[in-house]
């Protein structure tokens, strides 16, 4: 089923909105729209997973939608958010009780409160879609590996690969550009 998606055209606006909040729920809304990661990995990142030198967020295999490895490549605006957090327990957004993450409506009650409840934070990796397809010169296989997305057609999956590391931090920094409003 689709999500309900925040036209990217709005995102700017929204996150700078965004960007004046405190909380460990508003930093993982920012974080999940900055990374185009679905919630659940957001949410359940662990600090064993980040390494903030090499700006590089790695998720397990096991918490994929597709069972493979996913490589995040951390820009600055992604970092500023890490750095920004006080570690309490594994987890980088924690939740209320003792050695949880946050609930996974803790971000839906952001947006709620902030006026825009019609859209869910999933919906942000379809506003990361549509801009990479509208604005973007990325080609579809870094879209596509930016969104861990699994190559549908198996000759194709067969021949192709690589992760396009380098272009998909490209990628990134472009969007967070973008909706930072800075470029």
């Amino acid at each position: 089923r689709h999500h309900p998606a925040m036209p990217y055209e709005e995102v700017p606006e929204f996150y700078a909105e965004l960007k004046a909040k405190e909380g460990f729920s508003v930093k993982a809304l920012r974080f999940l729209i900055l990374t185009a990661c679905r919630s659940g990995e957001v949410l359940n990142a662990t600090w064993d997973e980040i390494d903030i030198p090499n700006k590089t967020w790695t998720i397990s295999a096991k918490r994929m939608k597709a069972f493979k490895e996913h490589r995040v490549p951390l820009t600055n605006d992604m970092i500023e958010i890490l750095e920004s957090l006080h570690v309490l327990n594994e987890y980088v957004f924690p939740g209320q009780r003792a050695g949880r993450p946050q609930s996974g409506v803790s971000m839906n009650s952001v947006m709620k409160k902030m006026g825009v409840g019609q859209y869910v934070p999933h919906g942000f990796r379809s506003s990361f879609r549509d801009w990479c397809e509208e604005q973007s010169t990325s080609s579809y296989g870094v879209i596509e590996r930016a969104l861990a997305h699994t190559i549908p057609n198996k000759t194709e999956r067969a021949y192709n690969r690589g992760d396009l590391f380098d272009k998909r931090r490209e990628l990134m920094s472009s969007w967070g550009d973008y909706i930072s409003c800075t470029k």
